[in-house]
């Protein structure tokens, strides 16, 4: 019946209800509240990484005025990607800065604006364009907190999207996981949800180092569900920890950025087969979470680590090597294996970049072999 009348009827048996029910006495406030709370609940909710990483942006602008955005189309134009859409509205020109395309210079005056006290976030259109800015990132903002003996932090977040996009080719597709994370000074991280973005790069703004915030295209659009802590404006999640994004006890597979994804279907097919895997998502490169590694192998006596990167010299090698020199090794049951990007650089041909990526299939074959089955 209730629901049948029209809204001036039902505002006025609402409060018929609430005035009946506020001449009870004391615990009529108490009865209102246990009525209505299912209704003021925050509920989890679908959230893409894009919006992740535009809300944890806008929170850190709000909580700390020294915070401020720039990059190429930041502004105006919402950023390439639509990341920044509405932060140069709510905050104008002295916050979120347009640049030229001259990547060299403002990295350098953001690095100039951290030594003085600032906390910058510089955005780059692809970070196959920061190495334009090596020597600001390396030179300047890595090593100088160090060379002034703890005196001089450099607070400063370098982000965009890193690695492997649908047909862009060589020179705007290759990943920099390896080649930031090997530098002392810096901090590397490499989200895959939209939880990860959020927590993560709130965590980075804060930092008293220098960060290098690794996107990627691919997942900009993607969604997940965020759950309710994380909606909250004090969550954070700590730089060097990994996750367990699926617990299993026959393999680890260990990865970062869009390929957990890629790990996450791999394993899905597996389990079919009664194979479980478990996979972590390492969410930061340097520092790297071996402990959370070391204490998957244990239980898996398997290792396989994927990335989309390249294999010399990569984020897998890494891993594997710090395996084979701790406690680790003495848990394997079979050599650790990597499963990377193919040793080239990419090409443009769709079917030729799908074959240089790491795909499920390449993923759930490595898997098999070393199990034998």
């Amino acid at each position: 019946m209730h629901n049948s009348l029209d809204p001036r009827q039902r505002t006025q048996s609402n409060m018929a209800y609430l005035r009946s029910i506020l001449r009870s006495g004391k615990n009529a406030v108490p009865a209102v509240l246990r009525r209505e709370f299912h209704r003021t609940l925050q509920a989890a909710m679908q959230v893409t990484v894009r919006d992740a990483i535009k809300e944890a942006m806008d929170e850190e602008l709000e909580r700390d005025e020294r915070v401020f955005l720039l990059g190429e189309e930041v502004a105006l134009f919402e950023g390439a990607y639509k990341v920044t859409r509405g932060l140069w509205k709510k905050y104008g020109d002295k916050r979120i800065i347009d640049t030229p395309i001259a990547e060299i210079g403002f990295t350098g005056i953001a690095v100039g604006a951290a030594m003085a006290g600032l906390r910058p976030v510089v955005e780059y259109m692809s970070f196959n364009f920061s190495m334009q800015s090596v020597d600001h990132i390396i030179n300047s903002a890595a090593k100088t907190y160090y060379m002034s003996g703890g005196l001089q932090p450099v607070s400063i977040v370098f982000r965009g999207p890193n690695g492997a996009a649908p047909g862009v080719a060589a020179q705007h597709a290759q990943c920099f996981a390896a080649w930031y994370g090997h530098v002392p000074g810096l901090k590397v991280v490499s989200p895959w949800s939209a939880e990860d973005a959020k927590g993560l790069l709130k965590s980075a703004i804060r930092d008293d180092n220098p960060v290098v915030f690794l996107e990627n295209e691919i997942m900009y659009g993607v969604p997940f569900e965020m759950s309710e802590e994380s909606q909250s404006k004090d969550f954070l999640i700590p730089i060097g920890k990994a996750k367990i994004e699926r617990k299993g006890n026959h393999v680890t597979l260990v990865s970062h950025s869009h390929v957990v994804s890629r790990c996450m279907d791999a394993a899905a097919v597996l389990a079919k087969d009664g194979i479980e895997c478990e996979v972590i998502n390492l969410r930061t490169i340097r520092p790297m979470d071996m402990e959370a590694i070391e204490t998957s192998v244990l239980k898996t006596k398997h290792l396989i680590t994927v990335e989309g990167g390249w294999p010399q010299f990569g984020v897998g090698g890494e891993i594997l090597a710090r395996i084979m020199e701790g406690p680790g090794f003495g848990y394997l049951n079979a050599p650790a294996v990597r499963v990377t990007g193919v040793d080239i650089p990419m090409p443009y041909a769709k079917l030729l970049e799908e074959n240089t990526l790491p795909q499920i299939k390449d993923i759930v074959f490595s898997v098999k072999k070393m199990l034998n089955v």
